[in-house]
């Protein structure tokens, strides 16, 4: 009977070494984690991504303006209110440096429902204007719209609002 409770104790005591074993292990597991993060910092570097960012940063929307019609300038007058077969201008002015930037509107209509948005890639060295047209073959209907714009992807000046009726 001896033999069978020092083979239990053995066994108890085997069966609480893996359990704690297995419990270091994911502990280990974590450190694991962690050590590899160390050396990541090398692939980090060699990205090319920050680069865009700082660029978008050195461009700047100075005004949004929505209207029907765009001068020999590209400046638009601004418009509050618009038919339904009118074609939608979202003008840009932007000032500072792009290379291969991406300016983009969208037009939202009543509770958020896109109804447009269009991009165009931004190269300048100091201020520009870009104009984004928006047309509906089939009208746009009656109701209020806001104009958004973003460069590279970011919200960027003021958004404007306007009606159709």
């Amino acid at each position: 009977m001896k033999k069978t409770s020092i083979s239990t104790a053995v066994l108890a005591a085997l069966l609480a070494t893996v359990v704690v074993t297995g419990c270091k292990k994911k502990e280990e597991s974590v450190d694991t984690t962690a050590q590899p993060a160390a050396t990541a910092p090398a692939p980090m570097t060699e990205p090319a991504a920050p680069q865009p960012m700082t660029q978008a940063a050195a461009v700047n929307v100075s005004a949004v303006t929505v209207g029907k019609t765009a001068a020999a300038d590209k400046s638009v007058a601004p418009t509050a209110l618009f038919a339904p077969k009118d074609v939608i201008i979202v003008s840009i002015r932007t000032d500072g440096t792009a290379n291969n930037t991406n300016v983009g509107a969208k037009l939202t209509y009543q509770d958020g429902q896109v109804a447009g948005e269009q991009s165009q890639a931004l190269n300048t060295t100091g201020a520009e204007t870009t104009n984004i047209s928006f047309t509906n073959a089939n009208g746009w209907p009656a109701g209020k719209y806001r104009a958004e714009v973003t460069v590279d992807g970011r919200a960027a000046g003021t958004p404007q609002e306007f009606e159709v009726k």
